[in-house]
C-alpha cells in the first residue's frame, strides 16, 4: 500500500482477521465491518471536499464513530482533530478556528455547540449519519501517506492561557505503539476497556491503537461510571484498561471493590498525574498488576514505563525510558543531574512531536538548543535509572528558602486512610515567603480534622513541607484529562 500511516490499519487488520470483533459499544463491529465503514466514510469526506493535509474534527465522547472518523481521515491523508467534548462553546470555537477543519463530525448531544462554534460542514452522528455513510462507495482508497505526515492535532488542556495544538505524526503514534507493545504483553485476544476519553492521547495511543494493531477488542464507554466499569469488566471479561489516578481511586472507594470479579484483568495502566503509592498498593493487595507510566501529549504519550515485573519493587516509580526513546534529567545549567537529584525532565525520540500547529514561537520554546523536548516537569532518577516525577516546575514553591514539591506532600496526604485525594499549592506568607495550602477530599464526606491532618503529616514530612492551611473540600477542579486545575485553586480567596 502507498499509505504508510494509520489509514492503512483497518485494511491490513481486516485482511488478517476479518471476523474478529474490533469494537464493542451499543453493539459490536468486526474488523471487516469496520474497514467497510471507514472506506464509505472516507469517500463521503472526500465528496465533502476533504483532501490530503486538510483537517477533520470530531466533537463528542467515546463512540465507534470517533474511530471511524479518525481512520477515514487518515485514509485520505487528512489530519484528525479530536476536540474535548467537555469544553465550553467559546473553547470549542477557539480549537476549531485554530485548526480550521473542512468537516466536523459530532455527537448528537454536541450538535448545538458544534453549529454555534463552526460554520463549515457539520455531520451529526445518528440516523442521518448512518444514511449518509451507507451512500459512500466501497472501493478501497490508497492515498500516498508518509510516516512523517501529521496525523493528529491534539490541543493541550490549557490550564494556563490558550491551549496549543500539539502535532503528532503517523510515525510518532506508530513508534509509541511499538513502545507500549514492548512494555506490555498485549495479545490478539485482548479485551481492552476504553473508558478514559479518546480525545486525549493516553486512551487513544495507549489502549485503542495497541489493541487494534494486535487484533484485539476495544470495549468503549461514552462516560466514566464506576458501576458500569465493574459491570463491563465482569460481563466482557476485560483484560486491560487505562485510567488516571482519580478513576482508580473511585473504583477502590466503591462498595463493590472487595467483592467484584476482577479475575480477568491482567494489566492496569495509569498515567496523567502522579499516582499515590497507597493507591498502587491497594491494587496490588487486591492481586492486580498496576503499571505506572509517564508522558505527555507531545510524546504521544509514552516517555517512561514501569513494566509489570517491577511494579512491586519499584512502587511509585514511573519506570525507565521507553525502548525507543531517551530521557534525561538536567539541572538549571543543562548538566545532567546526579542520581536522586531533581531537575527538569527532557525527552528525545521518534515519538516526540515536531511542534505546535501554526505556532513556531511555542515550538521553539519547547525544545532545548540541542533538540531535546522540554517537559516542564521536575523528576529524578534513582541509582537504577528509574524515574520518579516530582512535580511541575511551575508548581514548586519556596518556603523559607527550601524547595517544596506539592506532589510529595499530596502523596503523604493520601496515605491517610480517610483521604481520597489532595492538591497542594503555594500561597504568600509574610514570614516564609510562601507556605503550603492543601485542598483535601475525604471519604464519605467525613474524615480527619485539619489539625489531625497536619499532625499526621508531621510524622512523615519535614515541618517546612507541611501545609499551614488545610481546606476540606467535596471535589477538586480537574481538566478533561484528570489533572487538577491548580490555576483555579490559586484564584480562590487567600486564607
Amino acid at each position: 500500500m502507498r499509505n504508510s500511516g494509520l489509514g492503512s490499519w483497518p485494511y491490513r487488520r481486516a485482511l488478517m482477521s476479518p471476523d474478529r470483533v474490533a469494537i464493542v459499544h451499543s453493539g459490536q463491529l468486526t474488523y471487516a465491518e469496520l474497514a467497510e465503514r471507514v472506506t464509505r466514510l472516507a469517500h463521503r469526506l472526500r465528496e465533502a471536499g476533504v483532501r490530503r493535509g486538510d483537517r477533520v474534527a470530531y466533537l463528542g465522547p467515546n463512540h465507534p464513530s470517533f474511530v471511524e472518523s479518525m481512520f477515514a481521515a487518515h485514509v485520505l491523508g487528512a489530519i484528525f482533530v479530536p476536540v474535548n467534548s467537555r469544553l465550553t462553546a467559546p473553547e470549542v470555537a477557539h480549537v476549531l478556528a485554530d485548526s480550521a477543519p473542512s468537516v466536523l463530525v459530532c455527537a448528537p448531544q454536541c450538535a448545538e455547540v458544534a453549529r454555534s462554534a463552526f460554520t463549515g460542514v457539520v455531520v451529526a452522528v445518528g440516523p442521518s449519519y448512518e444514511r449518509w455513510l451507507t451512500e459512500g462507495a466501497v472501493a478501497p482508497i490508497d492515498e500516498v501517506v508518509a510516516p512523517d505526515d501529521v496525523a493528529l492535532i491534539l490541543y493541550t488542556s490549557g490550564t494556563t492561557g490558550r491551549p496549543k495544538g500539539a502535532m503528532l505524526t503517523h510515525a510518532n503514534l506508530i513508534w509509541n505503539t511499538y513502545n507500549l507493545l514492548v512494555g506490555v504483553d498485549v495479545t490478539s485476544t485482548e479485551r481492552t476497556l476504553v473508558s478514559a476519553p479518546l480525545f486525549h492521547v493516553a486512551a487513544l495511543a495507549q489502549t485503542l491503537l495497541p489493541t487494534f494493531i494486535k487484533g484485539g477488542t476495544a470495549v468503549l464507554t461514552s462516560s466514566w461510571d464506576v458501576d458500569l466499569v465493574y459491570d463491563l469488566v465482569e460481563r466482557e471479561r476485560v483484560t486491560l484498561t487505562f485510567g488516571v489516578a482519580t478513576m482508580y481511586a473511585d473504583l477502590a472507594a466503591s462498595p463493590r471493590w472487595a467483592t467484584a470479579d476482577l479475575s480477568s484483568l491482567r494489566h492496569l495502566l495509569c498515567g496523567g498525574a502522579a499516582v499515590p503509592d497507597s493507591l498502587i498498593r491497594a491494587y496490588q493487595e487486591r492481586g492486580l498488576t498496576f503499571c505506572q507510566g509517564y508522558g505527555l501529549t507531545e510524546t504521544a504519550p509514552g516517555a517512561t514505563f514501569l513494566e509489570a515485573g517491577e511494579s512491586v519493587r519499584k512502587v511509585g516509580s514511573a519506570g525507565v525510558p521507553v525502548f525507543f526513546g531517551e530521557v534525561r534529567v538536567v539541572r538549571d545549567d543543562g548538566v545532567d543531574a546526579e542520581a536522586d537529584e531533581p531537575g527538569e525532565v527532557l525527552v528525545r525520540g521518534p515519538n516526540v512531536t515536531p511542534g505546535y500547529w501554526r505556532d513556531p514561537g511555542a515550538t521553539a520554546a519547547a525544545f532545548a538548543p540541542d533538540g531535546w523536548f522540554r517537559t516542564g516537569d521536575v523528576g529524578k532518577f534513582d541509582d537504577e535509572g528509574h524515574l520518579r516525577v516530582v512535580d511541575r516546575l511551575k508548581d514548586m514553591f519556596i518556603s523559607g528558602g527550601e524547595n517544596v514539591y506539592p506532589a510529595e506532600v499530596e502523596n503523604a496526604l493520601v496515605a491517610h486512610p480517610d483521604v481520597v485525594e489532595a492538591a497542594v499549592i503555594g500561597v504568600p506568607d509574610p514570614r516564609w515567603g510562601e507556605v503550603g495550602r492543601a485542598f483535601v477530599r475525604c471519604a464519605g464526606g467525613g474524615g480527619p480534622s485539619r489539625e489531625e491532618l497536619r499532625a499526621f503529616l508531621l510524622t512523615r514530612l519535614a515541618k517546612y513541607k507541611v501545609p499551614v492551611h488545610v481546606d476540606l473540600v467535596d471535589r477538586l477542579p480537574r481538566t478533561g484529562s484528570g489533572k487538577v486545575r491548580k490555576a483555579a485553586l490559586r484564584q480562590l480567596p487567600q486564607p
